[in-house]
C-alpha cells in the first residue's frame, strides 16, 4: 500500500473515532481500545453493569463501516446469552429441505462481520465453548464440514461483574480468546447531563450514522498494523513483562507465549489507532493491564490490585532510563 493511501486510511480511522463519538459520548479512550482489538484481528470483552452503552457501541461501530453492498453497513448480529441457550443457537443447525429432500445447514448468528455477545457470562460454559473455534481460527466446524467465516469477523462481548447473581465465570480458554478486556465505565457527571439534555438527538445520530470506512479499508488497516515499527527494546519489554508474571509470588498462572504475541499485535494496532506508524513506551503503559490482566490467575483480590501494576512500573522505569529514539 502506498504512503498516500496509508495516510488516507489513517485519516479515515480518525474519522471513525469521531463518528462513533457522535453517539457514544465521553468514551474516546474506550473506543480506541475497541478499534485496537479490531485492527489486531482480535476480539474485546467489555465488563460493566447494564445500561452503560455497550450494546449501542457495537451497533454504532457496525453501522460506521460500509460493506460491498451500496449504502449498507457490515453485517451485525446480537446474541443475548441466557442460561437456556444451546450451542446450535449460535452455530446453526441442519434442517430438512422438503424440495431437495435432504438436510441443509442453516447458518447461525456467528456467521456475521460484527458480533455482539451480550452478557456472555450468563450462559453455561458449554455454550461459551461454541465461540472458541470461530474466535481463534475464523472458522466453524459442523460435523465433517468446516465453514470459513468472513475475513472481517470481530466479537464484542459484554459481561456483568462476576459478583452479580446468575453469572458463570468464563473459562480460561475463553478469556484467552479476547485480545483486550476493559471496564466500559460510566461517563463523568457533565457528560451524563449532556446525554440527558440531548438523548433524542443522540438516538437520531445512531439512526443516521455515517459510513466513514469500508470493509476493505478495515482489512487493509489490519495489514498495515502488522507493519508498524517496534523498537527491539520495546519487544524486549513485552518479553520481560510476560516472564515477570510467571515468576511473581502472588500470580498462580502467568502469561503464555501466545499472550505475548497478542500483546505485540495490540501495541502495533494501538499505535495506528493513535495516528502513528511506530510504537512508543506509553503504548505499553496503556495496554499492559487491558491485554494481560484477564489472562492471569492471582492468589487473591489484593494480589490482583498490586502484582501486575508493580511489574509494569519496574519495566517502565527501565525503559525511561534508556531514552529510546523512535
Amino acid at each position: 500500500m502506498e504512503q498516500q493511501q496509508t495516510e488516507q486510511a489513517l485519516q479515515h480511522l480518525q474519522h471513525l473515532v469521531d463518528n462513533i463519538e457522535t453517539v457514544i459520548r465521553g468514551k474516546r479512550h474506550q473506543i480506541k481500545y475497541i478499534l485496537t482489538a479490531l485492527l489486531s484481528r482480535g476480539h474485546i470483552l467489555l465488563e460493566d453493569n447494564p445500561g452503560t452503552g455497550k450494546t449501542v457501541m457495537a451497533k454504532t461501530l457496525a453501522q460506521s463501516i460500509s460493506s460491498d453492498a451500496a449504502h449498507q453497513g457490515v453485517a451485525f448480529k446480537r446474541i443475548q446469552f441466557t442460561p437456556d441457550l444451546l450451542p446450535m443457537d449460535l452455530i446453526g443447525s441442519h434442517i430438512f429441505d422438503d424440495e431437495k429432500k435432504e438436510f441443509i445447514f442453516k447458518k447461525g448468528p456467528l456467521f456475521t462481520n460484527v458480533l455482539l455477545a451480550d452478557e456472555i457470562n450468563r450462559a453455561s460454559p458449554k455454550v461459551q465453548s461454541a465461540l472458541l473455534e470461530c474466535m481463534a481460527e475464523n472458522q466453524i466446524t459442523m460435523g465433517d464440514t468446516t465453514y470459513r467465516l468472513n475475513k472481517l469477523f470481530f466479537t464484542i462481548a459484554t459481561q456483568n461483574p462476576v459478583e452479580m447473581e446468575g453469572t458463570y465465570p468464563l473459562p480460561a480458554a475463553q478469556l484467552d480468546r479476547f485480545s483486550i478486556k476493559i471496564i466500559f465505565g460510566y461517563v463523568d457527571e457533565d457528560t451524563e447531563l449532556e446525554i440527558y439534555q440531548n438523548y433524542l438527538g443522540i438516538a437520531n445520530n445512531l439512526q443516521h450514522i455515517q459510513q466513514v470506512l469500508s470493509m476493505q479499508e478495515i482489512l487493509v488497516l489490519q495489514e498495515e498494523a502488522e507493519k508498524v515499527y517496534m523498537h527491539d527494546e520495546l519487544v524486549k519489554a513485552v518479553r520481560n513483562l510476560v516472564w515477570a508474571t510467571r515468576k511473581h509470588p502472588d500470580i498462580v498462572l502467568g502469561a503464555s507465549t501466545r499472550s505475548g504475541i497478542t500483546f505485540l499485535k495490540c501495541l502495533k494496532a494501538y499505535a495506528l489507532v493513535n495516528g502513528r506508524t511506530y510504537v512508543i513506551e506509553d503504548d505499553i503503559q496503556d495496554l499492559t493491564l487491558p491485554v494481560l490482566d484477564h489472562r492471569l490467575i492471582y492468589k487473591n483480590k489484593e494480589a490482583r490490585q498490586q502484582a501486575l501494576p508493580g511489574i509494569l512500573k519496574t519495566e517502565m522505569d527501565r525503559l525511561h532510563k534508556l531514552k529510546i529514539a523512535h
